[in-house]
């Protein structure tokens, strides 16, 4: 049992990390992120990253949290510094990304594998080997080394301690690695965001050896740079998996260090373009169902945004599983998921899906 520090309440449903309940984020939101940001701090400080997006420097430009980043610092990330008033990278170079990367026999866990073509075939000829998927194939996944948010309930938090001890792998490398039995390559991690143009290096081999482009993001994309992550994906048959966080600005914040208007901008400029390829989505929103936060309120608010720019716009659910600084909330229940499907069917989203249900249980 959690208790909030602002009204004293004890739940199962409040995390002693975060300190303060929903209800205290939503209206009583100023108060409620002072108390919030101290997880922040801590996990930052943890692995030695910047508490802030740095301001008065350099202008990075990469992301879309707008480092400005002082000389001698780095930027959120990690990854970006200011050395003489001049901004380096690992290995020095847009080239060298850090990241590890492997095989992932298809079909993969992928959070749009019930829409994507190296499932279900969707899209054959042009975009699938053939009309049943593609067993037998494989994924190449990158899971980049760096983020430009701090969710403290990260299932890949590891990523954190790349930047301290980057391993560096160039554009050249994951292009030799994409051998013929490679039909898709995806960025994910941490976020490919603080490394989109090392990305998109890659991404642009791949589609020269035809071989499908998708990302998962949580949306913090520069938007310069957004149409090309967009119009790779598209021209090859890929998909860009958002990770819709939450709605409510404060809830966003507590939960992830981040500004909620950049992702729901971001997600709303690349959907524009959705029409433009029918036989595979080019966009996916996934909702991670955190147990007390990402409540009914935040889906709702979620999947009325989602369906108003696109109702055809496949929208995944997935459970929670107790990780990073959030172990003390429990997996999501079942009742608080299939309330979740049933909320986003109302409000007119015609393609949703529950995933990883084996986590779900009956917790509160």
């Amino acid at each position: 049992m959690g208790i909030c520090r602002l009204c004293g309440m004890s739940r199962i449903l409040t995390s002693d990390a975060i300190g303060v309940c929903v209800d205290c984020l939503r209206y009583r939101p100023r108060q409620a992120l002072e108390i919030a940001a101290k997880a922040h701090r801590t996990s930052r400080a943890k692995f030695r990253l910047p508490p802030a997006p740095p301001a008065g420097g350099v202008p990075c430009g990469v992301c879309g949290r707008g480092c400005a980043i002082p000389e001698g610092a780095a930027g959120y990330c990690g990854l970006v510094k200011n050395l003489g008033g001049r901004l380096t990278r690992p290995g020095g170079d847009v080239k060298m990304g850090v990241l590890t990367y492997y095989y992932d026999p298809i079909p993969t866990n992928c959070v749009a594998d019930w829409v994507c073509p190296a499932t279900t075939g969707r899209g054959y000829p042009k975009y699938a080997k053939t009309p049943l998927g593609e067993k037998g194939y494989y994924n190449l996944a990158v899971f980049y080394g760096a983020c430009s948010l701090d969710c403290l309930y990260c299932q890949n938090w590891q990523y954190r301690k790349y930047p301290a001890n980057p391993q560096l792998v160039s554009v050249e490398e994951l292009e030799k690695a994409m051998t013929r039995r490679v039909t898709c390559v995806c960025f994910f991690g941490g976020d490919p965001a603080p490394q989109t143009v090392h990305a998109l290096l890659v991404a642009r081999r791949a589609a020269e050896k035809g071989v499908r482009v998708c990302w998962e993001t949580s949306g913090q994309l520069a938007p310069h740079l957004l149409d090309k992550v967009v119009e790779v994906s598209l021209k090859t048959g890929g998909i860009v998996k958002f990770d819709l966080k939450a709605f409510t600005p404060s809830v966003y914040k507590a939960l992830t260090d981040g500004e909620v208007d950049v992702a729901l901008r971001n997600f709303k400029v690349a959907a524009r373009r959705f029409r433009e390829r029918p036989e595979v989505p080019l966009v996916v929103a996934s909702i991670l169902l955190v147990p007390g936060y990402v409540d009914e309120v935040e889906v709702d608010l979620l999947t009325k945004f989602v369906a108003q720019i696109n109702p055809e716009i496949p929208t995944r659910f997935l459970a929670f599983h107790p990780d990073y600084m959030l172990r003390d909330l429990p997996p999501t229940s079942r009742r608080h998921a299939e309330a979740a499907v049933k909320i986003a069917r109302e409000n007119g989203l015609a393609e949703v899906s529950l995933g990883n249900e084996w986590l779900l249980g009956d917790y509160y």
